[in-house]
């Protein structure tokens, strides 16, 4: 079974994604990302599955994954249990590990790390002790801490000498070949043209899927339906924007995400935010002048 392709959204302003979530998630799916992956799992037991390994987990569990490696945990979990806090992730680009090796020469002490993780690489005991704490903190830091923290999380996982490999030797992930799954396509042209105009038809045409096939295969994957996702991304741009261009009205972010009218913009917006962008935007500017004053 083909992997399905997940978009890391990494906001403007900001150089990875750090986040939480629980159990279940809708990221909870044998899938893939051009990015790399740190994994903590906080609670739960299960299985896990990076690349062509599968294996047991629980609490504490600490992989790092690399580009395009396929992986899912899975847990046991009763049928109608939920789970508030299952894992702690930190995700970070390619384009980034260049730029900060080409800006600090230093980085590249992280060359062999990243080289390894290409087959995954799980952390014993004592790497975890170390970066647990610190993932804790990093979920919520601002500004320099957030670069401080992701350094002293890389800093100690570049120096483990307890980090074993997952996958076989011979594994290669062939994303080229994942691409080629229909959805996958189609949630590539998505991320590339967001802010443009298209339609169900002419993605269902990309998949090789009538419409209404495509429709359900479609909400297989994602959970919702392509308005529902298209406008998650669209209001995840903006609120990006809100926050990182304050000399741009809430008008000109409207249509700079792709939406061709205002009320529907601040009716999404207000679904998915619970208050209006202006609202959102005020609010943003209020934490970080509290952040920075602290």
């Amino acid at each position: 079974m083909n992997p399905d392709l997940e978009l890391v959204q990494i906001r403007q302003g900001e150089s990875f994604k750090a986040w939480v979530h629980g159990y279940p998630f809708h990221t909870v799916r044998w899938h893939f990302h051009p990015e790399y992956e740190l994994h903590h799992v906080v609670a739960t037991r299960g299985h896990y599955f990076v690349g062509d390994f599968i294996g047991e987990f629980e609490p504490g569990n600490l992989v790092l994954t690399g580009p395009n490696l396929p992986h899912n945990w899975v847990s046991d979990v009763p049928a109608g249990d939920e789970i508030p806090l299952r894992c702690r992730i930190v995700q970070f680009s390619e384009g980034f590990v260049d730029a900060a090796t080409r800006a600090l020469p230093e980085f590249s002490a992280l060359d062999e790390l990243l080289a390894l993780s290409r087959r995954g690489l799980v952390f014993g005991a004592r790497t975890v002790a170390h970066v647990a704490p610190l993932m804790a903190e990093l979920v919520d830091a601002q500004g320099l801490r957030r670069v401080t923290l992701f350094m002293a999380v890389m800093d100690v996982l570049a120096a483990a000498d307890d980090a074993v490999p997952l996958t076989s030797s011979g594994y290669l992930p062939d994303p080229s070949g994942f691409m080629h799954g229909g959805v996958n396509e189609a949630l590539a042209f998505i991320n590339r043209n967001l802010t443009r105009d298209f339609s169900e038809g002419d993605l269902a045409a990309l998949s090789g899927r009538s419409p209404s096939a495509f429709s359900r295969c479609f909400r297989r994957h994602t959970g919702m339906t392509l308005v529902q996702y298209v406008n998650r991304l669209r209001i995840n741009l903006a609120c990006q924007l809100l926050t990182s261009e304050p000399e741009r009205t809430v008008t000109d972010i409207c249509f700079a995400v792709g939406y061709n009218n205002v009320s529907n913009f601040n009716r999404q917006f207000l679904v998915q935010k619970g208050m209006p962008p202006s609202r959102f935007r005020s609010l943003s500017a209020r934490n970080r002048a509290i952040a920075y004053a602290a």
